[in-house]
């Protein structure tokens, strides 16, 4: 849906009651807000409420109006509980990307962003090899070769929290990042850091899944995106998909398959994300499409 420069998405969650969808469509009607679109989801196991709001404000409305709606949401709020926020629906996220050898996934979203498809910047992209970094460098983008080792693992995890602090980052995208995080920069980067890998695991782990997938002549290719967590590959989950296979597909066969589920469920997971459609609830994800 395009946007024009008065729009903005609200998004918010707390406890279900009866009154919410009223006392935001009441306070955006105080402001001549128009509501666009909405998408709601109450979950009766969480008891929690959960709503998206795509809302413009008048074409002459002066730059403070947006900041008196926020007055007032801060106030309602607090009536009931709510955690919620208020983003520009023109504004462009502002995305590192780490990457280490395999390089699908990057391409895919440098594409993407410079085509338009994502509403993002790519403001860096770190990465523990300088394989990918011509490649980087012809999209004009900024490559920050930050090797590790376990006795520098902690500065250079460090560095890469700084980059993320200077350029004011939105969004870390681990493009197939061969490290493990630790866990303070996980707590770190919680709820704006986001992974993929492809879903044979637990079943098949290692450096060649697609080798001891094709040993035991699997069936389905597939790939899940996830919020970063301590828990290795145990975070919320965002986005997931499958192809199917068979028999006749070779290893490199089913490693471009892979390579390609991954990188769709990558950029439609950092799109839901960039877009504010993505709620955490719990352990899990409300994903308003």
């Amino acid at each position: 849906m395009t946007s024009a420069p008065n729009d903005y998405i609200l998004t918010l969650s707390c406890p279900d009651r009866m009154g919410i969808v009223h006392r935001i469509s009441g306070l955006l009607l105080s402001h001549e807000g128009n509501i666009i679109d909405a998408q709601q989801f109450g979950d009766e196991q969480t008891g929690r409420f959960f709503l998206r709001v795509h809302f413009a404000l008048g074409a002459h409305a002066s730059d403070s109006a947006i900041n008196d709606v926020r007055s007032d949401m801060a106030a309602t709020a607090e009536a009931f509980d709510m955690q919620w926020q208020i983003h520009g629906a023109k504004d462009k996220a502002k995305l590192l990307i780490l990457v280490s050898k395999q390089g699908h996934c990057l391409n895919d979203l440098l594409f993407r962003v410079h085509s338009g498809q994502l509403n993002a910047e790519v403001a860096a992209v770190v990465s523990n090899h300088r394989d990918f970094e011509p490649l980087v460098r012809s999209h004009g983008v900024a490559f920050h070769h930050l090797p590790v080792t376990a006795d520098t693992k902690g500065e250079q995890e460090a560095q890469i929290l700084e980059l993320v602090e200077q350029l004011n980052i939105d969004l870390v995208v681990l493009a197939r990042y061969m490290q493990i995080l630790s866990g303070d920069l996980c707590r770190a980067l919680a709820g704006r850091a986001i992974n993929i890998h492809h879903s044979f695991l637990p079943s098949f782990k290692g450096a060649k899944p697609y080798y001891q997938a094709h040993a035991r002549g699997v069936k389905i290719i597939g790939a899940t995106a996830h919020y970063v967590t301590p828990d290795l590959d145990e975070g919320p989950i965002i986005e997931q998909d499958i192809e199917r296979v068979d028999h006749a597909l070779s290893v490199r066969d089913l490693t471009r398959v892979g390579s390609d589920v991954e990188s769709l469920v990558l950029a439609r997971a950092v799109k839901g994300h960039i877009e504010h459609r993505i709620l955490l609830n719990d352990s899990r994800t409300v994903v308003f499409r």
